[in-house]
């Protein structure tokens, strides 16, 4: 078996049988599917079922602890020679997993990340919300932009591979509740294993549907950036501190900082999106993505590193979780 695709559930069958579709269309077969339930009430068993025809499935369930474990539950139980973590709020292009076997056979990786588009389907705001995550203006191009300040590329959990050996030298995923795929990243590259990006690997990610949910996930994400340097110091680099530059200057001087930021981002996301209310919903999209993880990174800082808090923080768990 070539590739095990594992995929940690909460809620979400609508989700998981649009993914398990897109799967159906890979030109490349040599895989299997593995869907771990992680203490749903809504869940994607009959979905899985659906599918079994098709696919090479194996579906399981366990109560709740996290994507990180329950990715973790489920490469247990894989057989693939590498391992795909996927989101289950993601739909693959019919290429991807070719996508991925050719550049594993052009040049070999321990480790591998792929960036994420917006779908011609998605709504107004979650393509906002998708260009404010991939745009180099608001992230540096980190997750995968063809332009990026930092020289490493560090996968996230919507779009990673590794090696099945790899992943159990190092125990998989840790306990942490954000920042997790983060953290194994730093273990990837510490251990000494290659890693690479596949530009082509991209899939389809849908992510927040609003932007009130938007901004929970970027603050959390913000702590996570200081839980993180707590564990890994020299992680941290100048573009994780930028977001938290940008809301202190927004909150000094608001009016000469925002006017020019905005005029950029709608330029830039109506030309990408050939949409204008696309660009204006991007200008907010990337206030909440610049705000909610500089204000998570300002309290975590000050918490962890001013006022010498030891234990990891958390905030709004409940909202992705229970």
């Amino acid at each position: 078996m070539r590739f095990s695709i594992i995929v940690p559930v909460y809620n979400r069958p609508d989700e998981v049988d649009e993914l398990l579709e897109s799967l159906c269309g890979q030109t490349f077969r040599d895989f299997e599917v593995v869907i771990v339930e992680d203490g749903s009430s809504k869940p994607c068993d009959d979905v899985c079922r659906k599918y079994a025809s098709q696919l090479d499935i194996h579906y399981y369930t366990k109560n709740n602890s996290g994507p990180g474990q329950t990715r973790n539950y489920g490469a247990e139980r894989s057989n693939g020679e590498y391992l795909i973590v996927l989101d289950s709020d993601c739909v693959l292009p019919t290429g991807y997993l070719q996508a991925v076997e050719d550049e594993l056979q052009a040049s070999p990786a321990d480790a591998f990340g792929g960036p994420d588009r917006a779908h011609d389907s998605f709504t107004p705001v979650q393509k906002a919300i998708n260009y404010s995550m991939t745009s180099f203006f608001t992230t540096g191009g980190i997750r995968g932009g063809k332009k990026q300040m930092d020289k490493k590329f560090y996968p996230r959990s919507f779009n990673m591979g590794i090696r099945s050996s790899l992943y159990r030298q190092l125990n998989g995923f840790s306990d942490m509740r954000f920042g997790e795929d983060i953290d194994f990243s730093i273990r990837i590259y510490k251990s000494g294993a290659r890693c690479r990006l596949f530009p082509e690997a991209w899939v389809w990610h849908k992510r927040r549907t609003d932007l009130g949910k938007f901004f929970k996930q970027v603050h959390n994400s913000g702590i996570a950036r200081i839980n993180l340097y707590k564990k890994y110091p020299e992680s941290l680099k100048l573009v994780h501190m930028l977001p938290a530059a940008f809301t202190v200057v927004v909150v000094l001087s608001a009016f000469t900082v925002l006017v020019p930021f905005a005029l950029v981002i709608f330029i830039d996301s109506t030309l990408r999106n050939k949409s204008v209310r696309i660009g204006a919903l991007s200008i907010l999209a990337s206030i909440v993505q610049l705000t909610g993880y500089g204000t998570g990174f300002i309290k975590a800082w000050w918490l962890r590193c001013v006022c010498g808090r030891n234990e990891e923080l958390q905030a709004y768990r409940e909202t992705f979780y229970k």
